[in-house]
């Protein structure tokens, strides 16, 4: 439960949820769109970065709930009274932003509106080691002139022992598990009530996954 600073690009407005289902909704004109819902309970700003003191501009949030027991001392420390929380991330903002927040606030879904573009990452679903079929959609080999065991393999890879190997060969090898971001979303909807927020198409990762939205 480390804090890591986000790699990616500083933002303005950013919320973290945990991937509940898919969806769809039906447009006015009768069309569908498939949405994810995404649940949104509120985070809790924990610590606020300067470019004075730590050379970047941050805000550090806890998000979800963890018995205390299983927190270290340190963060223990650090969080106090603030809670005992199962996630701890920090979201790179603009240096010309000005932080409202302070240390204590709440962060609600309601920091998006309907229609605003946003850009989802989470982590894929793991699929373990993986043949060049499934991984990289390969045709295999032909089903002819007696191939009838090679339907299935990556063919030749080099030209052979002399000869140096290519460099970059797709091969056979684990699968998924990988941090992916989808940009150029939009929020379908949000219900306070129910603590959800309503993108529209799919992100990765499976149920439950945790996803950081970011605008």
């Amino acid at each position: 439960m480390k804090s890591k600073p986000s790699a990616q690009k500083a933002s303005r407005k950013f919320l973290l949820g945990t991937k509940r289902e898919m969806s769809q909704v039906f447009n006015e004109d009768g069309s569908v769109t498939p949405v994810t819902i995404l649940k949104i309970s509120p985070m809790t700003v924990t610590g606020l970065r300067a470019v004075e003191k730590n050379g970047y501009k941050a805000v550090q949030v806890g998000f979800g709930e963890r018995r205390p027991k299983n927190i270290n001392k340190a963060q223990q420390g650090q969080f106090g009274k603030l809670g005992s929380f199962r996630y701890v991330k920090e979201f790179r903002i603009a240096a010309d932003t000005d932080v409202k927040a302070a240390v204590g606030d709440k962060v609600e879904a309601t920091t998006f509106a309907v229609g605003d573009k946003v850009a989802v990452s989470g982590v894929s679903k793991g699929k373990g080691f993986q043949g060049v079929v499934k991984r990289h959609g390969f045709h295999g080999g032909p089903r002819s002139h007696g191939q009838k065991h090679s339907e299935r393999e990556p063919g030749s890879i080099s030209g052979g022992l002399r000869t140096t190997l290519r460099s970059g060969v797709r091969m056979a090898g684990r699968m998924g598990g990988d941090r992916i971001t989808v940009k150029n979303l939009k929020v379908a909807a949000i219900d306070t009530a129910a603590g959800t927020i309503t993108v529209s198409g799919a992100i990765p990762g499976r149920r439950g996954t945790l996803v950081e939205i970011r605008g």
